[in-house]
């Protein structure tokens, strides 16, 4: 009998933990259910902002450059007055210099965007206001054409120098000690008559 009641009391005390930890989960539940109810719209209101306004902004970017871009120069590239133009291979680069802080506006695009992140193309563009140590102390605006991103790095660079001859003719000797005024006229060779390329021949045969 002991035995019996023993066992009945421990069953008893079990049903009783059982029942509390129901009640504990179930006003767990209910108490968090509410919360998560209230919380879900804030959550997904904050996580919409950052994406949309990502979203919208490559836009409104290059509106905003190319209508800064024409604010800063009334009357288009031909009207100003430090200009400078540039060539290489197939390549024309019309540069225009103003005061600034370094900004570099491609086509009505960021320079680093334009020309892909190249190290070696970005140099390029850089090499002259660098040389003179000017390279915070203009805004460079280029309009480029023809050829591919190499070649119009390389007009850019050309036309930044002959512009900064504009600004002072000083600038020539350590320009010219660089090797940045002298067009590089090297380009394509044409195809020749019998020949797959410039210079090479088809496979000879003798038999």
């Amino acid at each position: 009998m002991a035995l019996s009641s023993c066992s009945l009391s421990s069953l008893a005390s079990s049903f009783s933990s059982l029942s509390f930890s129901s009640n504990v989960s179930s006003s767990h539940r209910n108490l968090s259910f509410p919360g998560i109810r209230v919380s879900r719209p804030a959550v997904s209101l904050k996580a919409l902002r950052p994406i949309a306004a990502v979203a919208t902004l490559p836009e409104l970017e290059g509106m905003t450059l190319e209508k800064y871009v024409k604010t800063r120069l009334p009357g288009g590239f031909a009207a100003q007055k430090i200009i400078g133009t540039g060539r290489r291979k197939c390549a024309i680069a019309r540069v225009v210099l103003q005061e600034g802080t370094g900004k570099f506006i491609i086509n009505y695009r960021d320079a680093k965007e334009y020309l892909q992140g190249n190290p070696l193309w970005l140099q390029y563009i850089k090499l002259p206001l660098l040389t003179l140590g000017f390279e915070t102390g203009y805004d460079v605006f280029v309009k480029a054409h023809g050829g591919g991103l190499s070649g119009q790095a390389q007009a850019i660079s050309l036309g930044i120098a002959r512009a900064l001859l504009k600004v002072s003719e000083n600038h020539r000797a350590p320009l010219r000690k660089e090797g940045l005024l002298t067009r590089d006229s090297r380009v394509v060779e044409r195809k020749k008559v019998g020949l797959k390329k410039a210079r090479k021949a088809p496979q000879y045969s003798k038999r």
